[in-house]
């Protein structure tokens, strides 16, 4: 699948995925403030943002997708970063193409990250996405009835902020969401998927830096997950992220800028 993609300064070539719900524009601050130092590509994953829309949405699929966009644009070499799903993608591809990375930096999100958990949030990210399907979009006159429409199913305000920024107009001056909701909710189950922890992942990866950004505030990248995390990338450091939640990068961007930037140290 060919992506939509950002493109961003010059500089060895860093490539930034986003995450569930999320789009290249979420990432556009960053971006810029990182092109001084980078050639920076933010792409839109598949059934998200201007990317084209697929039945089939899982990490295979998005880290072939990442491939053919590297080959599209003839790189050798490059960085990587992911934020949440995009990490899990980036991971995805680290395993599988190790000799492409530069370096790379997965921000709070473990590859193992549902074990515990999946049921709970798998639950909140359906809510998400039934509450998005409830809209009948045709009868929305404005993003603030919409607005109005997402608070009665009780998420709190910065989420519906958040999944407001998928909404557009068309030509026919009509609402519609730029990410494929029933698509991503019939595959939740493989975007929530974790790694298996009893696989034995010999092929060790290192010979370039590999930093994970943790949110203070933030329970997606539990310190027991360290250890396995370390057992694939033994060169792993960890970099706690201050004052952040889940979305660092929106919660505070100056110390994940500064995060990124130590891969070129």
């Amino acid at each position: 699948m060919k992506l939509f993609y950002r493109k961003y300064g010059n500089g060895p070539v860093l490539i930034i995925l986003h995450g569930l719900f999320g789009s290249s524009d979420n990432w556009t601050t960053i971006a810029r403030h990182l092109s001084s130092d980078f050639t920076v590509i933010v792409p839109d994953q598949r059934n998200h943002g201007q990317s084209p829309h697929s039945e089939i949405h899982d990490y295979e699929s998005m880290r072939n997708d990442l491939h053919t966009l590297v080959k599209d644009l003839s790189l050798e070499k490059f960085f990587l970063a992911g934020h949440s799903m995009g990490g899990k993608t980036a991971i995805s591809y680290a395993l599988k193409w190790p000799e492409m990375l530069q370096g790379l930096v997965i921000a709070d999100i473990s590859p193992f990250r549902g074990d515990d958990t999946v049921g709970t949030e798998h639950s909140y990210h359906t809510r998400i996405l039934q509450a998005m399907l409830s809209l009948d979009l045709d009868k929305i006159p404005s993003r603030e009835e919409a607005e109005s429409e997402l608070k009665k199913s009780g998420l709190p305000p910065k989420i519906i902020g958040f999944i407001l920024k998928n909404l557009r107009r068309t030509e026919e001056k009509r609402f519609e969401w730029k990410l494929n909701a029933p698509v991503l909710l019939k595959n939740l189950n493989n975007i929530m998927k974790p790694m298996d922890r009893n696989v034995d992942y010999s092929s060790r990866i290192s010979g370039f830096p590999v930093i994970f950004l943790k949110g203070s505030e933030s329970d997606y990248l539990p310190a027991e997950d360290y250890p396995g995390i370390l057992h694939i990338f033994p060169a792993a450091e960890f970099i706690e992220i201050p004052n952040a939640g889940h979305w660092l990068h929106a919660d505070n961007p100056e110390e994940v800028i500064k995060s990124i930037k130590r891969l070129l140290l």
